[in-house]
């Protein structure tokens, strides 16, 4: 299924961009190098491709400025590559919303295996199969939420609200579980899948996300836990759940 997905590539080296585009041309992937963030923002708004190969350390717009804005409005796996090797690095770019973390120098081998890895992932949340093995519930209601899973519409007090996939993905788990307490570790594994390993502080910026989408939305932390939401719509304030 390769030659169904466009890869972008982008990163200021043009050794390093062609580099990793010859290997996934091998891998029968169409690609396109960029340059910039400024030039990847307007390939999105015209021709979106299925996955970005992101640099960190770009000019003008940096990597992580141009993750928040797509992770604003999709969940396209995004797989962000820099020299920089250092923790602090790696967890802001997961908590913006990268799928993975490779540092430079890397295998170009290895990244192509990641890519397929990531894709293959996508395929499953958002093809038929995964759309077949969601649930068929034709509403679920919890407080003053609902959700048509069949058509994947969210509403909140009656007004239609725009969530993504792992947005709503995660919300279904909680909409069809009240009052559960879930761990981090579980969240992952429904939302992202048994295989990621990415950090589960991915978990936090998802629901941080959905709260700016969904005013007073009753999921609150369980310290020590995880989180959960509350069937009686009893959410926290916005200055409780920073205390968290």
């Amino acid at each position: 299924m390769n030659n169904q997905y466009t890869i972008a590539v982008v990163d200021d080296d043009t050794n390093i961009r062609l580099l990793v585009e010859a290997f996934l041309q091998k891998e029968n992937y169409r690609t396109i190098g960029l340059g910039s963030a400024e030039e990847a923002w307007e390939l999105w708004r015209t021709s979106p491709p299925d996955l970005w190969v992101l640099d960190i350390m770009l000019p003008g717009m940096d990597g992580y400025e141009f993750c928040r804005r797509i992770r604003s409005e999709a969940e396209v796996p995004i797989i962000m590559i820099s020299a920089r090797d250092n923790e602090v690095d790696k967890i802001l770019g997961l908590e913006l919303g990268s799928d993975d973390y490779m540092v430079k120098p890397f295998s170009p081998r290895e990244l192509v295996a990641r890519i397929k890895r990531q894709l293959h992932r996508w395929y499953k949340l958002n093809g038929p199969e995964g759309q077949a093995g969601a649930s068929l519930s034709a509403r679920i209601a919890s407080g003053h939420l609902e959700l048509l899973p069949e058509e994947r519409r969210v509403f909140w007090h009656g007004e239609e609200v725009d969530l993504t996939s792992k947005e709503f993905a995660m919300l279904q788990v909680f909409a069809e579980n009240p009052n559960r307490a879930f761990t981090r570790d579980e969240l992952l594994t429904y939302v992202w899948g048994d295989d990621y390993f990415g950090s589960d502080r991915a978990v936090d910026h998802l629901i941080k996300r959905m709260r700016k989408k969904i005013g007073q939305l009753p999921i609150e932390a369980v310290w020590g836990h995880g989180y959960r939401m509350r069937s009686d719509g009893g959410g926290k304030t916005d200055e409780a759940r920073s205390s968290n």
